[in-house]
């Protein structure tokens, strides 16, 4: 695989990321969405192969393609997954050319000072050894923002920061994803601080590596501009965050440089029981909406 292609194309294809990793407590939701009740299956391998035939199915959808979904985010048992007897990042970059991610985050702390911060990550080493090897280009790790505490905010970013010196010691992308919930009490505050704190570290950063940046679209239209064109940052993309489909694409496209890294908004109408052909016009309907949003701007 061609790390300096898929750079390019990260860098300054028109397009979108598409978000498949939900993983752990989200699933269950995931396949509910879908049509798979929780009484459908028994236990946690059950539950993932049934998750992985889910995200197969999308990613083999001919509607799926590099043309405009640029990149794909993974839980790690689709990294390690088959799409026939392909592992699945090989897959995506070599049939579909969609640019293959990593998420590594393993679950968030309590709230503190209005954040909560990432969990510790036992075995990140081995984990981006391998997924170097899988052929991932980067890697995406979350934690969440509930109010405009500075100290709280501070935190959040000098721990995603710490992370990503780690990750890209690996030759990895590390793409930054401190969310401000959009239930927020304080959404437009927490999002000012984030903002401010997000420019230091950037200013920052040692080396010569480029990260890139996954937030929650802002109460303020181009709030995060600066950032987007900042020399260390490779992109900027949006979360939906519990937004409907359209209301994240409206607010997407009032944001210049921003692109959407969609997960719920994009397989939100997926349905197990479609047939091929329904569920690829239903995909393809919401990939254009979504590439429309990040590359035409209001």
């Amino acid at each position: 695989m061609s790390f300096e292609s898929m750079k390019s194309q990260l860098s300054a294809k028109p397009g979108f990321i598409a978000a498949l990793d939900q993983s752990g407590g989200s699933t269950p939701g995931a396949l509910g969405h879908y049509g798979i009740p929780e009484s459908a299956y028994n236990g946690d391998d059950e539950m993932f192969r049934l998750m992985h035939e889910m995200r197969v199915r999308i990613i083999t959808a001919p509607s799926f393609t590099g043309d405009k979904v640029i990149a794909a985010i993974l839980f790690e048992r689709t990294m390690d997954g088959l799409v026939g007897d392909k592992q699945v990042p090989a897959y995506l970059w070599e049939d579909r050319g969609v640019v293959p991610f990593l998420k590594v985050d393993k679950g968030l702390e309590e709230e503190v000072d209005g954040v909560r911060l990432m969990k510790p990550i036992p075995g990140l080493d081995p984990l981006l050894a391998r997924a170097v090897k899988l052929g991932i280009y980067g890697t995406k790790e979350r934690s969440v923002i509930n109010l405009a505490n500075q100290e709280g905010i501070a935190a959040i970013v000098t721990q995603q920061f710490d992370l990503a010196r780690q990750i890209a010691a690996h030759g990895l992308v590390p793409i930054l994803e401190p969310e401000v919930l959009i239930k927020s009490p304080q959404k437009a505050a927490a999002e000012a601080i984030l903002r401010d704190e997000l420019a230091r570290g950037l200013d920052a950063l040692p080396g010569d590596y480029q990260v890139m940046l996954k937030l929650t679209i802002p109460e303020t239209p181009d709030l995060y501009l600066d950032l987007v064109r900042h020399p260390r940052v490779q992109r900027v993309v949006a979360l939906s965050g519990g937004y409907t489909l359209d209301d994240a694409c409206t607010r997407l496209a009032a944001n210049h440089g921003m692109i959407a890294s969609f997960s719920r908004a994009l397989v939100g109408d997926l349905k197990v029981s479609m047939t091929d052909a329904e569920f690829d016009a239903t995909l393809a309907k919401a990939i254009d909406k979504i590439y429309q949003a990040s590359t035409t701007k209001s």
